[in-house]
């Protein structure tokens, strides 16, 4: 090639890159104009002050809880990310679905700024909370998304540079968003090309540990790229159907996850499962990943390893009704753990005590039970003691908390995979919980969370004793009792056409409510008791007078288990040579929680004579704070002198009442 020509080429290059980076400049600002028109719609002003509110410990940890495994798989990706970014007033971010900051980790110095506008965990950060910013823009948008100084919506937070990337469940759905934010003088153009590749870090290992039982194969055009973020990995049933792919293989396949739905190993690969398994036989025992070249439907040629399992191996040259009946026959009972019956629940309260005896003389009568109540008031515990004292207390007890799985996740967990993909002994729950609890009891929480979708074949299940796992044309019998559990008014939702009615009344053979902590009379056999577990040796703990009279006063929103994590945090404060809890040992937000609780009365509480004159008033009094402060309901609950919680209880009790 001539001088010329190499000058031309050079030229043509540099023309493409220029035309593409202002293709992507313009998406970006398109992306931009677009979240703040949004902004706008949603009622906000560029100079209103945000919302700053973040949620209290108790509720914060709950929200955790439930997205616990993103956070165990993003955690040491945000650890190690931070750590190639560390020193330049910067942050890393994990949120929930919804824009719930969950995690951060950050310079010291960019923290306290960050702290000053609510970027911090607790705090939510849609865009119709903090209007266009890039972690609820690039929820709205469905894309990684760079919100750069003054392109942010609201003029306090124009000080930040952040770059924002989704995180998908290994079924295509949101999990959550990591964000990495600082100064916007500082601004470095690697910053979204490292959250793209932690982000797709997550969302591998997420991948690989959704489908233990499932045939995996990583694949790329080099062979180099296999074992590295650039893989495409694919999931597979046990007789080839297709269970998902990770993004990678999507662009390498050529279709979306939708289309791909529609394939199996055999259209895809080229390779049914008999000629993939002889071909890794020799390697059947531990995980095998042999590098094989295999052709994609589209004729390009990839290289390849199988990740293969057991119990995919054995079901691979196994007949997969054969597989079914023996899971139906032969499953293995996991070991359960020593649970306490409901004597253990009789601790001087007359309500407890009379809930207690009606729940006794439906036991072992093939009634289903409905516990209600607020969150933390001991549903799980009251389960597990009805199990422990029924007639199959030798049995299983299974449970499931239907809020705290995602919803493309809940229905395998629940019915269990097509019979080709778990062996007849696993122990690893590929069989669902509802087989896992045959012969004993089935224990769903949260059950007014469960999807709609949902619903109608959980009823059937009811109807019917027959499960059919996902995939599987075959049907097995099961035996189990069934305990279900919410903190939510099935009622309304059935009015509000998100439950099933008919599933309401199937589920509801006997409805009890347990009371909450502020409404029961045993709190000082309570403490106790927690003590007593929390010292199970050495010298015994306990409260003083003091302590006992202000947990007495105490609200208690998280009931029994805000208590429990009190009592745990001040038997921490104690020296080694003290046994007895005063007030210093009790946490900080022990006595904001009590203080936002006597705002509260002072300004909500009506007199027996003029009390629905004054729960008027209350109403007036909250509707002019959200409106003097632009529907603000931090600042609308410091006007009042309360938190956003009471604030939002009392709003919710009130509109009850009204509706009465």
């Amino acid at each position: 090639m001539n001088p010329v020509s190499i000058d031309r080429s050079s030229a043509s290059s540099r023309s493409a890159l220029l035309a593409s980076d202002h293709a992507g400049r313009m998406e970006g600002l398109d992306i931009i104009r677009q979240s703040h028109e949004r902004s706008r719609s949603f009622g906000l002003s560029d100079t209103m002050r945000p919302d700053y509110g973040v949620l209290g410990e108790a509720d914060l940890r709950l929200k955790r809880e439930q997205n616990r495994a993103l956070s165990t798989h993003a955690l040491p990706v945000i650890e190690t990310l931070y750590g190639q970014i560390a020193n330049t007033h910067s942050m890393v971010v994990l949120t929930d679905s919804e824009g719930l900051i969950l995690h951060s980790l950050g310079d010291d110095d960019f923290l306290a700024r960050a702290d000053r506008v609510a970027l911090r965990p607790g705090a939510l950060w849609s865009e119709q909370q903090q209007g266009t910013n890039a972690i609820g823009t690039a929820i709205a948008a469905g894309d990684a998304t760079m919100v750069l100084g003054d392109q942010h919506y609201l003029r306090a937070n124009r000080f930040l540079a952040c770059s924002s990337v989704p995180i998908l469940d290994p079924f295509g759905a949101l999990l959550g968003v990591l964000d990495v934010t600082g100064d916007c003088r500082g601004h470095s153009r690697h910053t979204m090309a490292l959250a793209k590749m932690s982000a797709q870090m997550i969302e591998n290992h997420l991948f690989t540990s959704a489908f233990p039982e499932a045939l995996q194969i990583h694949f790329h055009g080099r062979p180099e790229f296999i074992g590295t973020l650039m893989e495409g990995i694919a999931a597979f049933r046990a007789d080839g159907r297709f269970l998902s792919a990770n993004r990678s293989a999507q662009f390498q396949f050529g279709l979306p996850l939708a289309s791909l739905r529609a394939h199996t190993l055999s259209s895809l690969f080229n390779v049914s499962c008999g000629e993939l398994f002889d071909r890794i036989r020799s390697g059947v025992g531990t995980p095998v990943e042999r590098t094989i070249s295999l052709c994609l439907h589209s004729g390009v040629n990839v290289f390849a390893s199988a990740d293969l399992r057991r119990s995919t191996a054995v079901a691979l040259s196994t007949d997969s009704h054969d597989v079914i009946d023996v899971v139906a026959r032969k499953r293995v009972p996991e070991p359960q753990p020593q649970l306490s019956g409901l004597r253990y629940l009789m601790t001087g309260d007359a309500q407890v005590a009379a809930l207690v005896e009606r729940v006794r003389k439906v036991i072992g009568k093939n009634i289903p039970i409905l516990i209600g109540g607020e969150t933390g008031t001991g549903k799980d515990v009251l389960a597990s003691a009805v199990h422990r004292d029924s007639p199959r207390s030798d049995g299983p007890f299974v449970a499931l908390n239907c809020a705290s799985i995602p919803d493309t996740l809940i229905e395998a967990e629940l019915f269990g995979y097509e019979e080709g993909a778990f062996t007849g002994a696993s122990k690893r729950g590929a069989c669902g919980k509802i087989l896992q609890a045959d012969g004993g009891t089935l224990f769903l929480d949260e059950i007014g969370d469960m999807p709609f979708s949902l619903q109608s074949r959980l009823l059937r299940v009811l109807q019917e004793r027959m499960v059919t796992p996902l995939g599987s044309r075959r049907a097995v019998p099961v035996d189990f009792a069934l305990i279900c559990a919410t903190n939510r008014n099935l009622r309304e939702r059935v009015t509000a056409g998100e439950f099933r009615e008919d599933l309401y009344y199937r589920i509801n053979g006997l409805l009890v409510t347990l009371p909450p902590l502020r409404q029961r009379t045993d709190l000082a056999v309570t403490v106790e008791k927690i003590l007593r577990a929390e010292r199970a040796t050495g010298v015994p703990i306990r409260v003083s007078p003091e302590v006992l009279a202000a947990f007495t006063r105490h609200p208690w929103p998280g009931n029994f288990r805000q208590l429990a994590n009190v009592l745990r945090t001040a038997c921490a404060m104690l020296d080694d040579d003290e046994t007895c809890i005063g007030l210093d040992h009790l946490p900080q937000d022990f006595f904001d929680e009590e203080r936002d609780a006597q705002n509260a009365q002072a300004v909500f509480s009506p007199s027996a004579k003029d009390s629905a004159r004054l729960d008027d008033l209350a109403l007036s009094a909250v509707a002019a704070a959200l409106d003097t402060h632009s529907g603000n309901v931090s600042a609308a609950a410091r006007m009042l002198g309360v938190s956003r919680n009471t604030l939002y209880r009392k709003m919710a009790a009130l509109e009850q009442t009204r509706r009465r």
